[in-house]
């Protein structure tokens, strides 16, 4: 099956060897966001903006691959902080809405860039 690169100017570019989403067929695989702003490439501060921050870079990889967050499927959420874990879901609602998407959240001990939040994702789009 034939694979495509997704590629938005509207998310942060890419910090390492990954693109920022690849499609296969109606599947759309969204890559690892932190709260990096796409224009500065800087961490965005504290943990509120940078969860807010993650689900509006993920919005953007979803749109420029042809859905939204409203077509994600699988939500995968990692926090160097599992206190956090409260803000998360008060945010995450506001960004979707009922029946909301399989979820993980997981406790790590560090983020690229000294993220407090990362996030990625499993998007079908038909």
């Amino acid at each position: 099956m034939k694979r495509s690169i997704i590629q938005t100017p509207d998310a942060p570019a890419a910090i390492g060897t990954y693109s920022q989403a690849v499609r296969v067929g109606d599947t759309v695989y969204l890559s690892g966001q932190i709260g990096l702003d796409p224009a500065s490439m800087q961490l965005v501060e504290g943990i509120e903006q940078q969860i807010h921050q993650v689900f509006r870079n993920l919005a953007a990889v979803a749109v420029a691959a042809g859905g939204t967050l409203a077509d994600v499927v699988k939500l995968n959420v990692f926090l160097t902080d599992l206190g956090d874990f409260p803000r998360v879901n008060e945010i995450m609602a506001q960004y979707f809405s009922a029946p909301y998407p399989a979820r993980a959240a997981v406790g790590v001990a560090a983020l690229p860039r000294g993220a407090l939040v990362e996030a990625d994702a499993i998007m079908v789009v038909i």
